[in-house]
């Protein structure tokens, strides 16, 4: 289906990849993963077409079809939902305009008429009379209703647009569907609908994705960008992970091994060289170490960072009473008479279509916002943290470094206890003289992941914070809050990390009120879907 012949890809010295040969075929779908900065968002560009690789070829079988997710939100503002979901087969968009532009016509020519007949034929073809529906359903299914549909791109919320792109590279039965980081910004039930739709899909599908649940359930292989090169694997992602810390291990022994040899042959021969007796054994010993080589593990571009919170104090037994909140924003109700109480031991996950809807819910937690109507009640020995979804705030007016940054927040003012913090968050070097305002998204959110470590707060409130963090740093993260003793109140895309520290669910259901079950979130999903 997609074949990739002796691919090689750099940018001025730096060699992302080379000698690259793959080949992926139907039925199957292949997860792309590596360290911020391999390479992976490159190699899709390049299988696109989008970008010209430094050596090689990509070749697409003859009259497939490639479809891929567009990152521009902008591109369609001026047409309606539907027009560019139906964009996504533009052979068919075309056909259909061209058709409707000749019956339109006044003067219409009996040469119009045999062109309509070929474009009627071709539409046919290529599914045109269920395309409106086809459309319809996958848009449904990504959350955005019916009536949304008719409506410009320009008048949707940025987080709607983005399902509308994806629907756009989902339409249309491609045969080869290439999809960089689908899951960001999806709900955890259009996350669940986009699993089900590619375990269905009878193509070939490559994505990218820091959803570690998302790519065991959709992967048939894992394709690893790392030490300059890419190599496919047959599994999903925890067979991948599995394996790869298996072979390190190996290999990790076998260099063990080989160095515990070699220091045995020095040894031999600084005791016995000297010696006439032994000095032909000396000599066949100095041959044998000139051919151990101590096998260098391969440079591995991933790096885990270290994420663990610390309670300066025990909290007591009152931790969060909320009662009866209500709250209105532009005559659209987000939260109805939301009441609930958190218990000793409640690691809660909210969840829900509407995120403006957990936003508000978390900033009026906080003290940020105002309810109309209802109470908020902390615990006397409570000291929360909270973690906002829109953190940039906190680095945009700020002109100095990361140290600078990082010592508003510290009791510790010493550089070197902050360059020591900062350094198990993947700051070395020169990199904590780093203007704060210029940090990626990614760096951002382990500066903020870190302020609250910093904090010593007993309860945690964390607003889609693996947003923008690769796989090893939600890994990290997920490991810190399953590890943390108190409570935490979170909202989370990434299903491995909120089946995995939550044992509460709290859903927000679109009419504003609640639905509050204690139970992990796989025991939810299946509740619901009963």
């Amino acid at each position: 289906m997609l074949s990739v012949n002796d691919l090689s890809m750099q940018f001025g010295p730096s060699v992302l990849f080379s000698r690259v040969d793959l080949q992926f075929t139907a039925g199957n779908c292949y997860g792309i993963i590596g360290a911020n900065g391999a390479g992976k968002s490159t190699f899709i560009k390049i299988l696109s077409g989008e970008l010209e690789p430094t050596g090689g070829s990509v070749v697409l079988a003859p009259k497939k079809r490639m479809s891929v997710l567009k990152q521009n939100q902008s591109l369609y503002d001026d047409c309606v939902v539907l027009d560019t979901v139906i964009m996504g087969n533009q052979r068919l968009y075309d056909c259909g305009k061209e058709k409707d532009a000749i019956y339109e016509k006044e003067d219409f020519s009996d040469e119009d008429g045999i062109r309509a007949a070929e474009l009627e034929e071709e539409f046919a073809e290529l599914g045109g009379w269920e395309a409106e529906s086809d459309a319809g359903r996958i848009l449904q299914g990504l959350g955005i209703p019916v009536e949304l549909h008719g409506q410009f791109m320009r008048e949707l919320d940025p987080r709607l647009k983005v399902k509308v792109l994806l629907a756009q590279a989902l339409f249309g039965h491609p045969d080869v569907i290439l999809l960089d980081e689908p899951t960001n910004n999806l709900d955890l039930q259009s996350v669940v609908w986009l699993e089900d739709f590619l375990m269905d899909y009878e193509g070939t599908v490559l994505v990218v994705s820091h959803d570690r649940y998302f790519l065991n359930n959709v992967c048939t292989h894992i394709v690893d960008i790392d030490y300059g090169k890419i190599k496919m694997y047959v599994g999903n992602y925890d067979f991948w992970y599995e394996s790869s810390q298996l072979i390190q291990k190996l290999l990790r022994d076998q260099n063990k091994r080989a160095e515990q040899k070699i220091q045995e042959l020095q040894t031999f021969i600084a005791r016995f060289s000297a010696n006439r007796s032994k000095s032909r054994q000396a000599t066949s010993r100095r041959k044998l170490l000139d051919k151990i080589t101590v096998e260098e593990l391969p440079a591995s571009g991933r790096r885990y960072p270290w994420v663990g919170f610390k309670a300066d104090r025990e909290p007591g037994k009152d931790r969060l009473f909320v009662t009866d909140i209500s709250k209105s924003v532009d005559g659209v109700k987000l939260l109805d008479n939301v009441s609930f109480i958190v218990g000793k031991e409640d690691k809660i996950a909210v969840i829900g279509r509407n995120e403006l809807a957990v936003t508000m819910l978390f900033q009026i937690l906080m003290g940020l916002e105002e309810p109309d109507s209802g109470t908020v009640k902390w615990g006397a020995s409570i000291s929360p943290a909270y973690f906002p979804k829109d953190h940039n705030d906190y680095f945009d007016s700020f002109d100095e470094d990361l140290i600078e940054w990082m010592r508003q927040f510290s009791e510790d003012k010493r550089e070197s206890y902050l360059r020591t913090f900062l350094g198990r968050m993947l700051f070395s070097g020169d990199d904590v003289y780093k203007p704060a305002k210029v940090l990626s998204g990614g760096e951002k959110v382990r500066c903020m992941l870190s302020r609250m470590m910093l904090s010593g707060a007993n309860f945690l409130v964390l607003d889609q914070p693996t947003n923008h963090l690769d796989l090893e740093s939600i890994a990290a993260l997920n490991n810190g809050l399953e590890a943390f003793r108190y409570n935490i109140l979170f909202s989370c895309h990434d299903h491995q990390l909120t089946q995995t520290v939550a044992n509460r669910i709290i859903e927000i259901r679109e009419d504003g009120g609640i639905n509050d079950r204690l139970c992990t979130y796989d025991e939810y999903m299946d509740l619901i879907h009963e």
